[in-house]
Protein backbone atom coordinates (compact mmCIF):
# COMPACT_ATOMS: atom_id res chain seq x y z
CA UNK A 1 0.00 0.00 0.00
CA UNK A 2 1.05 3.47 -0.53
CA UNK A 3 2.66 5.83 2.42
CA UNK A 4 0.24 6.91 4.66
CA UNK A 5 -2.68 5.76 2.82
CA UNK A 6 -4.61 3.71 5.29
CA UNK A 7 -6.24 4.21 9.07
CA UNK A 8 -5.50 1.59 11.26
CA UNK A 9 -8.88 1.40 14.02
CA UNK A 10 -8.06 -0.08 17.99
CA UNK A 11 -11.52 -1.28 19.43
CA UNK A 12 -10.31 -2.59 22.85
CA UNK A 13 -12.79 -4.51 25.50
CA UNK A 14 -12.14 -5.95 28.87
CA UNK A 15 -11.35 -9.18 27.35
CA UNK A 16 -10.88 -8.54 23.79
CA UNK A 17 -8.57 -6.81 21.03
CA UNK A 18 -10.63 -5.54 17.69
CA UNK A 19 -8.53 -3.86 14.82
CA UNK A 20 -9.17 -2.84 11.78
CA UNK A 21 -7.30 -1.26 8.53
CA UNK A 22 -9.16 1.32 6.14
CA UNK A 23 -8.13 2.63 3.18
CA UNK A 24 -9.00 6.68 2.29
CA UNK A 25 -10.42 7.13 -0.38
CA UNK A 26 -12.87 9.47 -0.13
CA UNK A 27 -14.95 7.68 2.74
CA UNK A 28 -12.64 4.82 4.54
CA UNK A 29 -13.24 1.27 2.77
CA UNK A 30 -12.33 -1.56 4.95
CA UNK A 31 -9.16 -3.67 4.08
CA UNK A 32 -8.49 -6.06 6.38
CA UNK A 33 -9.35 -6.36 10.45
CA UNK A 34 -9.33 -8.80 12.72
CA UNK A 35 -9.67 -9.46 16.82
CA UNK A 36 -7.41 -10.50 19.62
CA UNK A 37 -9.69 -12.72 21.88
CA UNK A 38 -10.01 -14.16 25.68
CA UNK A 39 -6.85 -11.90 26.16
CA UNK A 40 -5.66 -12.89 29.71
CA UNK A 41 -6.84 -16.20 29.88
CA UNK A 42 -5.77 -19.87 28.15
CA UNK A 43 -5.63 -19.94 24.42
CA UNK A 44 -5.24 -16.17 23.82
CA UNK A 45 -6.47 -16.51 20.17
CA UNK A 46 -5.79 -13.57 16.91
CA UNK A 47 -8.16 -13.98 14.08
CA UNK A 48 -7.76 -11.95 11.01
CA UNK A 49 -9.70 -11.27 7.86
CA UNK A 50 -8.55 -9.98 4.63
CA UNK A 51 -11.31 -8.37 3.23
CA UNK A 52 -10.13 -8.57 -0.83
CA UNK A 53 -9.16 -11.93 -0.84
CA UNK A 54 -11.35 -13.06 1.92
CA UNK A 55 -8.53 -15.14 3.65
CA UNK A 56 -8.67 -15.82 7.44
CA UNK A 57 -5.59 -16.18 9.75
CA UNK A 58 -6.24 -17.91 12.91
CA UNK A 59 -2.95 -17.66 15.52
CA UNK A 60 -3.31 -19.23 19.18
CA UNK A 61 -0.97 -17.10 21.24
CA UNK A 62 -0.77 -18.46 24.85
CA UNK A 63 -1.67 -16.64 27.39
CA UNK A 64 -1.48 -12.96 26.44
CA UNK A 65 -2.21 -9.67 28.31
CA UNK A 66 -3.44 -6.58 26.87
CA UNK A 67 0.61 -6.02 26.08
CA UNK A 68 1.42 -9.23 24.12
CA UNK A 69 -2.03 -8.69 22.31
CA UNK A 70 -1.26 -5.59 21.20
CA UNK A 71 2.36 -6.45 20.44
CA UNK A 72 1.05 -9.44 18.35
CA UNK A 73 -1.40 -7.16 16.41
CA UNK A 74 1.51 -4.68 15.96
CA UNK A 75 3.61 -7.53 14.16
CA UNK A 76 0.64 -8.63 12.10
CA UNK A 77 0.13 -4.94 10.64
CA UNK A 78 5.00 -4.66 10.26
CA UNK A 79 4.58 -8.01 8.25
CA UNK A 80 1.31 -7.33 5.97
CA UNK A 81 1.33 -3.81 5.04
CA UNK A 82 4.02 -2.39 6.62
CA UNK A 83 3.95 0.91 9.18
CA UNK A 84 4.56 3.14 6.08
CA UNK A 85 1.30 2.55 4.73
CA UNK A 86 -0.64 4.39 8.24
CA UNK A 87 -1.60 7.99 8.09
CA UNK A 88 -2.84 7.66 11.60
CA UNK A 89 -4.53 5.33 14.93
CA UNK A 90 -7.76 6.03 16.03
CA UNK A 91 -8.48 4.59 19.25
CA UNK A 92 -11.99 3.31 20.87
CA UNK A 93 -12.01 5.21 24.28
CA UNK A 94 -15.69 4.10 26.67
CA UNK A 95 -15.38 7.08 28.34
CA UNK A 96 -14.43 10.88 27.85
CA UNK A 97 -15.97 12.47 31.41
CA UNK A 98 -17.24 15.82 31.23
CA UNK A 99 -14.30 16.69 29.40
CA UNK A 100 -14.12 15.25 26.00
CA UNK A 101 -17.14 15.60 23.45
CA UNK A 102 -16.20 14.64 20.34
CA UNK A 103 -12.61 12.82 18.58
CA UNK A 104 -9.63 14.46 19.84
CA UNK A 105 -5.69 13.76 19.42
CA UNK A 106 -4.09 12.12 22.16
CA UNK A 107 -1.65 14.24 23.66
CA UNK A 108 -0.16 14.05 27.00
CA UNK A 109 -2.96 16.10 28.51
CA UNK A 110 -5.74 13.75 27.52
CA UNK A 111 -3.79 10.62 28.49
CA UNK A 112 -3.30 12.52 31.95
CA UNK A 113 -7.25 13.64 31.96
CA UNK A 114 -8.08 9.73 30.84
CA UNK A 115 -5.88 8.41 33.79
CA UNK A 116 -7.59 10.84 36.22
CA UNK A 117 -11.30 9.30 34.96
CA UNK A 118 -10.32 5.78 34.62
CA UNK A 119 -12.26 4.96 38.18
CA UNK A 120 -15.30 5.59 36.41
CA UNK A 121 -15.21 2.37 34.32
CA UNK A 122 -12.30 0.36 35.90
CA UNK A 123 -13.67 -3.06 33.84
CA UNK A 124 -12.52 -1.13 30.23
CA UNK A 125 -10.41 2.50 30.74
CA UNK A 126 -6.88 1.14 32.15
CA UNK A 127 -6.86 -1.40 29.46
CA UNK A 128 -7.60 1.42 26.34
CA UNK A 129 -5.03 3.35 28.31
CA UNK A 130 -2.42 0.94 28.19
CA UNK A 131 -3.40 0.38 24.76
CA UNK A 132 -2.71 3.79 23.92
CA UNK A 133 0.16 3.96 25.35
CA UNK A 134 1.76 0.28 23.93
CA UNK A 135 0.55 1.95 20.22
CA UNK A 136 2.32 5.49 20.89
CA UNK A 137 5.42 3.86 22.27
CA UNK A 138 5.73 1.53 18.60
CA UNK A 139 4.58 4.29 16.60
CA UNK A 140 5.55 7.73 18.18
CA UNK A 141 5.65 10.08 15.00
CA UNK A 142 1.51 8.62 13.94
CA UNK A 143 -0.88 10.89 14.72
CA UNK A 144 -2.97 9.27 17.15
CA UNK A 145 -6.82 9.92 17.87
CA UNK A 146 -9.43 9.23 20.68
CA UNK A 147 -12.83 8.33 19.82
CA UNK A 148 -15.24 8.46 22.72
CA UNK A 149 -18.18 6.34 23.47
CA UNK A 150 -19.95 8.81 25.48
CA UNK A 151 -19.40 11.65 22.98
CA UNK A 152 -22.91 11.08 20.90
CA UNK A 153 -25.19 10.83 24.11
CA UNK A 154 -23.16 14.58 25.05
CA UNK A 155 -26.14 16.72 24.04
CA UNK A 156 -29.08 15.06 25.95
CA UNK A 157 -31.35 17.10 27.72
CA UNK A 158 -30.07 18.01 30.91
CA UNK A 159 -32.78 16.03 33.07
CA UNK A 160 -31.48 12.76 31.13
CA UNK A 161 -28.30 13.66 32.28
CA UNK A 162 -29.22 14.01 35.96
CA UNK A 163 -28.72 11.50 38.77
CA UNK A 164 -30.58 12.28 41.49
CA UNK A 165 -28.02 12.96 44.51
CA UNK A 166 -27.11 15.46 46.15
CA UNK A 167 -25.78 18.07 43.97
CA UNK A 168 -21.74 17.61 45.16
CA UNK A 169 -21.71 14.80 43.49
CA UNK A 170 -22.72 16.37 39.83
CA UNK A 171 -19.91 18.70 39.81
CA UNK A 172 -17.35 15.83 40.35
CA UNK A 173 -18.47 14.07 37.27
CA UNK A 174 -21.62 11.71 38.71
CA UNK A 175 -24.00 12.43 35.38
CA UNK A 176 -25.53 9.80 32.69
CA UNK A 177 -23.21 9.80 30.43
CA UNK A 178 -25.03 6.86 28.09
CA UNK A 179 -22.38 4.46 26.28
CA UNK A 180 -21.96 2.63 22.59
CA UNK A 181 -22.17 5.90 20.95
CA UNK A 182 -19.64 4.97 18.01
CA UNK A 183 -22.22 2.18 17.18
CA UNK A 184 -25.44 5.02 17.10
CA UNK A 185 -23.64 7.65 15.29
CA UNK A 186 -22.53 4.84 12.66
CA UNK A 187 -26.40 3.60 13.07
CA UNK A 188 -27.69 7.06 12.33
CA UNK A 189 -25.74 7.50 9.29
CA UNK A 190 -26.76 4.32 7.97
CA UNK A 191 -30.21 4.88 8.73
CA UNK A 192 -30.28 8.39 6.93
CA UNK A 193 -28.38 6.36 4.10
CA UNK A 194 -30.88 3.96 4.02
CA UNK A 195 -34.27 4.94 5.09
CA UNK A 196 -37.05 6.89 3.57
CA UNK A 197 -36.48 10.72 3.12
CA UNK A 198 -36.45 12.11 7.01
CA UNK A 199 -36.80 9.30 8.08
CA UNK A 200 -33.44 9.37 10.53
CA UNK A 201 -34.98 12.97 11.73
CA UNK A 202 -37.87 11.14 13.29
CA UNK A 203 -38.75 9.52 16.16
CA UNK A 204 -35.98 6.74 16.33
CA UNK A 205 -34.77 4.25 19.49
CA UNK A 206 -31.57 2.57 18.78
CA UNK A 207 -31.46 -1.09 20.25
CA UNK A 208 -27.72 -2.05 20.58
CA UNK A 209 -27.76 -5.91 21.73
CA UNK A 210 -24.60 -7.32 21.78
CA UNK A 211 -22.75 -8.69 24.96
CA UNK A 212 -22.93 -5.21 26.15
CA UNK A 213 -26.50 -3.91 25.34
CA UNK A 214 -28.32 -0.42 25.70
CA UNK A 215 -30.93 1.45 23.83
CA UNK A 216 -31.17 5.02 22.83
CA UNK A 217 -33.78 7.24 22.22
CA UNK A 218 -32.99 10.30 19.03
CA UNK A 219 -35.34 12.65 17.95
CA UNK A 220 -34.46 15.19 15.17
CA UNK A 221 -31.47 13.63 14.91
CA UNK A 222 -30.31 14.48 18.32
CA UNK A 223 -30.10 12.50 21.32
CA UNK A 224 -32.87 12.26 24.17
CA UNK A 225 -32.23 9.80 26.34
CA UNK A 226 -30.50 5.83 26.50
CA UNK A 227 -30.38 3.10 28.78
CA UNK A 228 -26.70 3.26 30.22
CA UNK A 229 -25.33 5.63 32.95
CA UNK A 230 -22.50 6.69 34.79
CA UNK A 231 -21.25 2.99 33.72
CA UNK A 232 -21.57 0.65 31.26
CA UNK A 233 -22.71 -1.70 33.66
CA UNK A 234 -26.48 -0.03 33.84
CA UNK A 235 -29.51 -0.16 32.09
CA UNK A 236 -30.78 -3.27 30.37
CA UNK A 237 -29.60 -6.87 31.78
CA UNK A 238 -26.21 -7.89 30.07
CA UNK A 239 -24.30 -11.26 29.11
CA UNK A 240 -22.94 -10.92 32.29
CA UNK A 241 -23.40 -7.59 33.48
CA UNK A 242 -26.71 -6.64 35.65
CA UNK A 243 -28.02 -4.00 34.78
CA UNK A 244 -29.79 -1.48 36.87
CA UNK A 245 -30.42 -2.89 39.79
CA UNK A 246 -31.21 -1.79 43.84
CA UNK A 247 -28.62 0.25 45.09
CA UNK A 248 -29.97 -1.07 48.36
CA UNK A 249 -28.40 -4.01 47.35
CA UNK A 250 -25.15 -2.75 48.68
CA UNK A 251 -25.65 -2.31 51.72
CA UNK A 252 -27.41 -5.60 52.05
CA UNK A 253 -24.96 -7.70 50.43
CA UNK A 254 -21.96 -5.74 52.61
CA UNK A 255 -24.56 -6.54 55.80
CA UNK A 256 -25.39 -10.14 55.31
CA UNK A 257 -21.75 -11.41 53.55
CA UNK A 258 -19.43 -8.83 54.32
CA UNK A 259 -19.33 -8.07 50.54
CA UNK A 260 -16.94 -5.32 49.75
CA UNK A 261 -17.42 -2.45 47.14
CA UNK A 262 -14.75 -4.48 45.02
CA UNK A 263 -16.38 -7.93 45.40
CA UNK A 264 -19.83 -6.24 44.45
CA UNK A 265 -18.19 -5.05 41.37
CA UNK A 266 -16.91 -8.00 40.20
CA UNK A 267 -20.09 -9.96 40.54
CA UNK A 268 -22.17 -7.29 38.61
CA UNK A 269 -19.69 -7.05 35.92
CA UNK A 270 -18.87 -10.69 35.03
CA UNK A 271 -21.05 -13.17 37.09
CA UNK A 272 -24.44 -11.34 36.60
CA UNK A 273 -26.67 -10.87 33.90
CA UNK A 274 -27.40 -13.15 31.35
CA UNK A 275 -24.68 -15.95 32.97
CA UNK A 276 -25.43 -15.40 36.70
CA UNK A 277 -29.89 -15.98 36.23
CA UNK A 278 -29.20 -19.13 33.62
CA UNK A 279 -25.66 -20.57 35.65
CA UNK A 280 -24.60 -22.00 32.26
CA UNK A 281 -23.98 -19.36 29.49
CA UNK A 282 -23.43 -15.74 28.94
CA UNK A 283 -24.12 -16.70 24.90
CA UNK A 284 -27.75 -16.34 23.88
CA UNK A 285 -27.67 -18.74 21.48
CA UNK A 286 -26.31 -21.11 24.24
CA UNK A 287 -29.25 -19.95 25.95
CA UNK A 288 -32.02 -20.65 23.17
CA UNK A 289 -30.72 -23.89 22.31
CA UNK A 290 -31.04 -25.08 26.26
CA UNK A 291 -34.15 -23.01 26.97
CA UNK A 292 -36.76 -26.08 26.77
CA UNK A 293 -34.74 -28.10 28.73
CA UNK A 294 -33.06 -25.66 31.53
CA UNK A 295 -36.13 -23.22 33.07
CA UNK A 296 -33.07 -21.11 34.39
CA UNK A 297 -31.92 -20.89 31.02
CA UNK A 298 -35.32 -19.83 29.93
CA UNK A 299 -35.67 -17.25 32.46
CA UNK A 300 -32.50 -15.75 31.96
CA UNK A 301 -33.64 -15.28 27.52
CA UNK A 302 -37.36 -13.93 29.22
CA UNK A 303 -36.05 -11.24 31.52
CA UNK A 304 -33.81 -10.26 28.74
CA UNK A 305 -36.22 -9.49 26.23
CA UNK A 306 -39.17 -7.87 29.16
CA UNK A 307 -36.45 -5.61 30.14
CA UNK A 308 -35.61 -4.68 26.72
CA UNK A 309 -39.77 -4.92 26.11
CA UNK A 310 -39.76 -2.14 29.07
CA UNK A 311 -37.06 0.00 27.51
CA UNK A 312 -38.56 0.75 24.16
CA UNK A 313 -41.79 1.66 25.93
CA UNK A 314 -40.00 3.78 28.44
CA UNK A 315 -37.93 5.85 25.68
CA UNK A 316 -40.95 5.97 23.25
CA UNK A 317 -42.22 8.15 25.90
CA UNK A 318 -39.17 10.26 25.91
CA UNK A 319 -39.67 10.69 22.54
CA UNK A 320 -43.39 11.36 22.43
CA UNK A 321 -44.19 8.47 20.37
CA UNK A 322 -41.93 6.46 17.33
CA UNK A 323 -41.42 6.39 14.24
CA UNK A 324 -38.15 4.05 13.73
CA UNK A 325 -36.81 0.88 16.13
CA UNK A 326 -33.68 0.00 14.70
CA UNK A 327 -31.66 -3.54 15.93
CA UNK A 328 -28.12 -4.30 15.70
CA UNK A 329 -25.40 -5.52 17.09
CA UNK A 330 -24.64 -9.06 18.00
CA UNK A 331 -28.08 -10.07 19.50
CA UNK A 332 -29.44 -7.72 17.66
CA UNK A 333 -28.87 -8.66 14.23
CA UNK A 334 -28.54 -12.12 14.17
CA UNK A 335 -31.73 -13.58 16.51
CA UNK A 336 -35.15 -13.36 14.65
CA UNK A 337 -36.62 -15.15 17.71
CA UNK A 338 -35.10 -12.53 20.27
CA UNK A 339 -36.54 -9.90 18.16
CA UNK A 340 -40.16 -11.20 17.73
CA UNK A 341 -40.18 -11.92 21.16
CA UNK A 342 -39.16 -8.22 22.14
CA UNK A 343 -41.36 -7.01 19.74
CA UNK A 344 -44.45 -8.98 20.91
CA UNK A 345 -47.30 -6.91 22.26
CA UNK A 346 -46.18 -3.73 21.60
CA UNK A 347 -48.62 -3.57 18.32
CA UNK A 348 -49.88 -0.03 21.09
CA UNK A 349 -47.42 1.82 19.85
CA UNK A 350 -47.41 0.65 16.04
CA UNK A 351 -44.87 -2.01 16.23
CA UNK A 352 -45.63 -5.28 14.11
CA UNK A 353 -43.11 -7.21 12.84
CA UNK A 354 -43.22 -9.65 9.80
CA UNK A 355 -42.48 -13.15 10.71
CA UNK A 356 -41.40 -14.22 7.51
CA UNK A 357 -39.02 -10.98 7.03
CA UNK A 358 -37.82 -10.92 10.38
CA UNK A 359 -36.86 -15.06 10.02
CA UNK A 360 -34.76 -14.12 7.26
CA UNK A 361 -32.93 -11.38 8.72
CA UNK A 362 -34.26 -9.10 5.98
CA UNK A 363 -32.78 -4.89 6.47
CA UNK A 364 -36.89 -4.23 7.13
CA UNK A 365 -38.93 -6.83 9.71
CA UNK A 366 -42.06 -4.58 10.05
CA UNK A 367 -45.78 -5.62 9.03
CA UNK A 368 -46.61 -3.49 5.67
CA UNK A 369 -49.32 -0.93 6.84
CA UNK A 370 -47.94 -0.47 10.59
CA UNK A 371 -46.89 2.43 12.06
CA UNK A 372 -43.44 1.99 13.03
CA UNK A 373 -39.98 0.83 10.70
CA UNK A 374 -38.39 -2.01 12.28
CA UNK A 375 -34.97 -2.27 11.00
CA UNK A 376 -31.92 -4.23 11.12
CA UNK A 377 -28.81 -2.64 10.85
CA UNK A 378 -25.18 -3.91 10.75
CA UNK A 379 -23.42 -1.56 13.01
CA UNK A 380 -20.16 -1.19 12.21
CA UNK A 381 -18.01 0.83 15.27
CA UNK A 382 -14.59 0.26 13.95
CA UNK A 383 -15.56 2.82 10.65
CA UNK A 384 -16.85 5.06 12.70
CA UNK A 385 -13.74 5.71 14.37
CA UNK A 386 -11.68 5.70 10.90
CA UNK A 387 -14.57 8.75 9.93
CA UNK A 388 -13.52 10.18 12.85
CA UNK A 389 -9.85 9.93 12.52
CA UNK A 390 -10.16 11.66 9.15
CA UNK A 391 -11.90 14.27 10.48
CA UNK A 392 -9.34 15.01 13.05
CA UNK A 393 -6.98 14.58 10.41
CA UNK A 394 -8.98 17.22 7.86
CA UNK A 395 -9.19 19.60 10.83
CA UNK A 396 -5.70 20.06 11.85
CA UNK A 397 -4.50 20.53 8.02
CA UNK A 398 -7.39 23.29 7.99
CA UNK A 399 -5.82 25.35 10.60
CA UNK A 400 -2.39 25.10 9.56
Amino acid sequence: MRSGSCILTINGGSSSLKFALFRQAGSPIRVAGGVVDRIGLPETVMTVHDDKTGACERRILGTADYAASASHQMEWLERTVGTGSIAAIGHRVVHGGMKYGGPTAVTADLLAELRQISSYDPEHMPAEIELIDAFQRRYPTLPHVACFDTAFHRDMPAVARLLPLPRRYEKLGVQRYGFHGLSYAFLMKELARVGRPGEASGRVILAHLGNGASMAAVKDGRPVDTTMGFTPTSGLPMSRRSGDLDPGLISYLARTEGMSADRFHRMVNTESGLLGLSECSSDMRDLLREEENDSKAAEAVALFCYQAKKAIGSLAAALGGLGTLVFSAGIGEHSPVIRARICDGLDFLGIGVDSARNDANAPVISKEGTPVTVRVIHTDEEREIAESVVRVLSAQRTDR
